[in-house]
């Protein structure tokens, strides 16, 4: 066994205190328990593994590609794991953790201009593959079909065992879309009755690390929107207050984009019956963000 063959099989946690007043019961799924700490490892290894598969990541190549910390952090173990370098294009403002993290399982980052946040990042990485495709191993996060299949073959099938097919909405913000896409599409084939619902930032200007603004960014081509059933909105502010909730009362130490999900999870339950059951994910660790001061209070 190595440590690829860990990613997965994560625990759903419910939200005993917080969902209390709720009308639906709310489960968790605890993605920071994955090997590198993060919901990231499922498609980092499916994208991977179908690179190898496929002779695309052949010994002589490099892997390259975009990434806001969490896949570069997956894409970094995993590449330790197999032997192969990985070069990692990221906004030169990313959050510093997810660099170590990154710089400790040996890969190289090249920093992009903050300014133009992970969408530039992916346009520059996306020109050095075109330049150099021989050297290369190009994943492409955004459009590689791999993505999804992650969470449509292992994520959904999680969820739906655990909860014993009960669950009735999902619920998930979008970074590639990846998680969500692949989960509610295995969802809704099992039970077409399950709501879908995306949680977006407020503003195409947030500090919710990781999490896309859909209208105003670079759409995947992996996002299918005939599987949303619904969007709710979350400010920064808030979903940095439910994070700090999450720590102090339920015990579970996680980002901020867990934040946000909680958030909308918990407004949703509050709308709902107790016969209902609402999905969201816990996507990465609370202590990948210790140095930008949202603990201090």
């Amino acid at each position: 066994m190595s440590v690829v063959d860990l990613v997965g099989k994560t625990p759903i946690v419910s939200l005993e205190k917080l969902s209390l007043a709720s009308g639906a019961r709310v489960w968790a799924k605890a993605e920071f328990l994955n090997p590198s700490g993060s919901v990231k490892d499922r498609a980092a290894k499916y994208m991977i593994l179908e690179g190898l598969r496929s002779g695309n990541f052949g010994p002589e190549r490099a892997l390259i590609d975009a990434t806001s910390g969490n896949t570069g952090v997956a894409y970094a173990m995993i590449g330790a794991a197999l032997g192969r370098r990985v070069i990692l294009h990221m906004p030169a403002n990313a959050n510093y953790e997810r660099k170590a993290l990154i710089r400790a399982y040996g890969a190289e980052i090249f920093e992009t201009d903050p300014l133009e946040g992970s969408d530039g990042a992916f346009i520059s990485a996306q020109k050095e593959y075109l330049e150099n495709p021989d050297k290369y191993f190009f994943p492409n996060q955004y459009h590689n079909p791999a993505n999804p299949l992650a969470h449509y073959q292992s994520t959904g099938p999680e969820i739906w065992e655990q909860t014993q097919g009960q669950v009735t909405h999902f619920v998930n913000s979008l970074g590639t879309s990846g998680t969500f896409i692949g989960t509610a599409r295995y969802l809704k084939e099992k039970n077409q009755a399950v709501k879908t619902i995306i949680v977006q930032p407020d503003s195409p200007f947030h500090g919710i690390e990781g999490t896309k603004h859909m209208d105003t960014t670079l759409k995947p081509s992996i996002y299918d929107i005939s599987l949303v059933d619904g969007q709710e909105t979350v400010s920064t502010s808030q979903a940095i207050f439910m994070a700090k909730k999450l720590a102090r009362e339920e015990g579970l130490l996680v980002g901020i984009s867990a934040g946000a999900n909680v958030t909308v999870a918990l407004r949703m339950a509050a709308r709902l019956s107790q016969a209902e059951q609402v999905v969201t994910i816990l996507g990465d660790s609370g202590s990948r963000y210790l140095s930008d001061g949202t603990w201090d209070e």
